[in-house]
């Protein structure tokens, strides 16, 4: 097999991204119980992103998290492993989830929003983990409306065999292929090969990440999250790194370690190619863009805010859901019980 393997770095928060993504990050966060308002028991700093600690409130109060704020020209995808959020938004939609539920957010000409991770568990743990991964659009489709879908995790597709776990959250495996994206996203055009997986590896077993459908015209990312030791391509790589990958070639990949899991991401896509100038949380084209983006916001505020409080929660007994105006949708696994 040739080495199918470009380059190994530090896995850097956030991670290292290639063409049509924009940006990822791991979140990890051991939150613990939480009291009866859902709330963890210390306070935030409003911009708490200290990794040494346990967990992190991020720009929360007493519930972690991300309360209202604006985005313009991409995408975000929130993949879930663990844990819950909560989203509320501008246009009037909302939802709980989490547990392996992908939510997919274009936010087109501007959307404001909120992502707060409620304690929902008062006797045990709240563990939170998921990638926030934000994919680009272009030019043409910057300005298409706000929109979201909802990828339940039981609908999300998935293989388990010979020791490996794969998430199909984008782009297929074999028979498994990825629920369908927002209408204008890079990714809905099947050519572009927008591909996002998660694999995990038990001690000693392996998986080989096929060639991408259009070979070296799609750029290909694997981050190596969680485990110790692996072995990519006959290549000895520990954990926490980022490893940049030739998709034209199949890579092989191989959990060398004695004990645990190995758990990577994997991204791939064809690159859009057109400049990005991002100034905060808008990516556009050009500087003159980016101005009228601030602008914009400051006279429209993107539709104002619907929502009683900035950092929008729902009841602890509400149960993952998805709000779509005025049509709400929950997991099938909720709507078999009810």
């Amino acid at each position: 097999m040739s080495n199918a393997v470009k380059s190994v770095s530090a896995l850097g928060f956030p991670f290292k991204t290639p063409d049509p993504f924009l940006f990822c990050v791991y979140h990890k966060d051991n939150y613990p119980a939480g009291d009866e308002k859902m709330q963890a028991p210390r306070m935030g700093n409003g911009a708490d992103f200290d990794w040494n600690q346990p967990y992190r409130m991020y720009h929360g109060d007493r519930i972690p998290g991300f309360p209202q704020h604006p985005h313009r020209g991409f995408e975000t995808l929130t993949a879930t492993l663990e844990g819950l959020v909560d989203h509320s938004d501008s246009s009037g939609c909302a939802g709980r989830y989490g547990q392996g539920d992908l939510q997919w957010m274009t936010a087109g000409r501007g959307v404001v929003h909120g992502e707060m991770f409620p304690l929902v568990n008062k006797d045990k743990p709240n563990t939170l983990r998921l990638f926030q991964i934000w994919l680009n659009l272009p030019a043409k489709d910057k300005m298409v409306p706000p929109a979201f879908v909802m990828h339940w995790a039981e609908q999300v597709p998935k293989l388990t065999r010979d020791g490996v776990n794969l998430i199909v959250f984008a782009g297929e495996f074999e028979d498994k292929k990825g629920l369908p994206p927002p209408q204008h996203s890079w990714a809905s055009n099947a050519a572009n090969d927008v591909t996002v997986w998660l694999i995990e590896l038990e001690p000693g077993s392996s998986f080989v990440i096929p060639p991408s459908k259009i070979g070296s015209e799609a750029n290909r990312a694997l981050y190596f999250v969680e485990g110790t030791s692996i072995d990519v391509c006959g290549k000895s790589v520990t954990a926490k790194s980022t490893i940049m990958l030739d998709a034209s070639k199949e890579a092989s990949l191989k959990n060398t370690a004695n004990a645990g899991k190995a758990e990577f991401l994997l991204l791939q896509g064809r690159p859009i190619g057109e400049p990005v100038v991002q100034h905060g949380p808008f990516v556009m084209n050009t500087q003159a863009e980016i101005q009228q983006a601030f602008m914009d916001y400051r006279k429209t505020e993107f539709g104002g805010w619907p929502w009683p409080q900035d950092a929008m929660v729902f009841p602890r007994d509400k149960g993952r859901f998805a709000l779509f105006k005025d049509k709400e949708e929950t997991p099938p696994s909720q709507c078999s019980s009810s």
